[in-house]
């Protein structure tokens, strides 16, 4: 998991949206450690406090995320909710809008691999800031 989510980072080719798509993921699955490791790996890749606060209202916080940032952001809650049962169609062309074929290959990388990580750390319930995992 680790070398798929190293290498969908680099794929993507932007730190700061990886960031922000693992970020948004773990808060839809409420993983404390995983919010915890990745608001520390956004800062440090130089994202903007408010644009990590704002996050969780992505949708009603106009002018703060490029339409980029919100194609994946879609995108990423449609991979980690599923709630019919699959992506609709829409947020997947969307996202490939703004994605070319391997961007958006190393994006869906990314969800999936965060979502795992996810599932991982809130089964086995651990901490933030934990170094046992």
């Amino acid at each position: 998991m680790q070398g798929l989510s190293a290498a969908a980072k680099r794929g993507l080719g932007d730190p700061a949206l990886a960031e922000l798509v693992m970020i948004r993921a773990s808060q839809v699955n409420h993983c404390a450690f995983c919010l915890d490791m990745h608001l520390e790996l956004a800062r440090k890749h130089g994202v903007d406090e408010d644009r990590i606060q704002l996050l969780d209202a992505w949708e009603e916080a106009e002018g703060i995320y490029s339409e980029r940032e919100r194609a994946a952001f879609a995108l990423t809650e449609a991979v980690t909710v599923l709630t019919d049962g699959f992506v609709p169609d829409e947020v997947y062309e969307h996202a490939a809008q703004h994605f070319d074929d391997t961007q958006l290959a190393h994006l869906i990388g990314l969800i999936t691999v965060i979502n795992g990580w996810n599932r991982l750390m809130v089964t086995r319930r651990i901490a933030p800031g934990s170094t046992e995992w």
